[in-house]
């Protein structure tokens, strides 16, 4: 299973050809954590911007992390915040995507590379 991330999921937004090449082409699509979905709407500058989040991510599965992820999600962002600038929500995602054993599809390594059994492929080149 594959878990996209804000940052891909805003590439495909503002139309980036590399990411809509991508998005076109996929099979098999990923799911999302809704916590991807908080922060698409989060960066919504108006309501129309709000209802195209929900277009673009209304096809793909929404997942949760399960209550043992959030207390992973805890002690991982409580060892890599100040250390690494894990951020509280990429500490969420990134625990969502270890417990499904999932790949998380980000370009966001420099936070998500010190998160232990977290597995990231970047989806395309940019």
């Amino acid at each position: 299973m594959d878990l996209v991330d804000t940052d891909v999921l805003i590439d495909v937004q503002r139309g980036h050809p590399a990411a809509l090449a991508w998005f076109a082409a996929l099979t098999d699509l990923p799911a999302v954590p809704g916590y991807v979905v908080m922060e698409l709407i989060q960066d919504a500058r108006n309501a129309r911007e709000v209802r195209q989040a929900l277009k673009l991510v209304a096809p793909l599965q929404i997942v949760w992390p399960t209550e043992v992820d959030c207390a992973r999600a805890l002690s991982d962002f409580t060892a890599f915040q100040l250390s690494h600038g894990l951020g509280l929500l990429d500490a969420l995602i990134a625990s969502c995507a270890v417990g499904l054993s999932a790949t998380l599809l980000t370009f966001n390594e420099k936070h998500y590379s010190v998160v232990p059994r977290l597995v990231t492929v970047k989806p395309y080149t940019r």
